[in-house]
C-alpha cells in the first residue's frame, strides 16, 4: 500500500481535472438516482475514492481541509449504508 501511496500525487497532478470532475460527477448521479443495493454500492465506491484521497494527500492538507474531507467521507458512507438498507 505504501507503494501506491508514493504514487499517487504524481498521478493526481497529471490528472485533467476536468475528466476527474465530470467522471466524479457521473459516479454521484448515478449512485444518487441507482435504486436500492447498486446506487449503496456506487455510493460506497465513491466514499472509498474519497477515502483513498484523504489519506494520500493528508500530510500537505489544512486542518480546515481536512475536516471537510471527513464530514464528506461520513456523509458518503452513511448515505451508501442507508441506500444499502
Amino acid at each position: 500500500m505504501q507503494r501506491t501511496q508514493s504514487r499517487m500525487p504524481g498521478w493526481l497532478a497529471r490528472a485533467n481535472p476536468t475528466t476527474v470532475f465530470l467522471i466524479t460527477l457521473v459516479l454521484v448521479l448515478a449512485a444518487f438516482f441507482a435504486p436500492g443495493v447498486v446506487g449503496g454500492l456506487l455510493m460506497l465506491l465513491l466514499a472509498a475514492g474519497v477515502a483513498t484521497l484523504l489519506v494520500a494527500t493528508w500530510s500537505v492538507q489544512t486542518p480546515p481541509t481536512r475536516a471537510i474531507r471527513l464530514v464528506v467521507l461520513t456523509l458518503l458512507v452513511t448515505a451508501g449504508l442507508a441506500k444499502l438498507l
